[in-house]
């Protein structure tokens, strides 16, 4: 799809899935101490949901937009396409770094993005 091209419609669950805090922790543990990842990982937990274009997230976490042919984007695909809802994605500020940490939902990011730069994603960010 182009720049110009409508936002499809995407769905999203109301809240992220439970599995996805303990992914998020796994993730962060690999980053942080276990104290303060597990500390991350609570603080998400209590987090509102705040909305994202997926661009944005992209520059702010320095990340590589992963292709089509990631089996796990493609299932990602699949399901926005089959209209199912996705899970928010979890991301916490590094301001010693100047970047945002994608915890959770780095495949359903790039997923979204396929679609659209500019469509919203919910997101948990602390």
């Amino acid at each position: 799809m182009g720049k110009n091209d409508s936002i499809p419609d995407i769905n999203w669950l109301a809240q992220p899935e439970p599995h996805n805090y303990p992914a998020a922790l796994s993730y962060l543990s690999l980053i942080f101490e276990p104290v303060l990842a597990a500390q991350r990982v609570q603080q998400l937990r209590d987090a509102p949901l705040e909305g994202f274009k997926a661009k944005d997230v992209f520059r702010a976490s320095g990340l590589s937009l992963l292709g089509v042919s990631n089996s796990h984007v493609e299932k990602n695909i699949e399901k926005i396409e089959d209209g199912k809802a996705l899970s928010p994605i979890l991301l916490v500020r590094d301001g010693e770094h100047g970047r945002v940490i994608v915890a959770d939902g780095y495949h359903r990011l790039c997923a979204v993005y396929h679609f659209h730069e500019d469509a919203e994603i919910p997101c948990k960010i602390v």
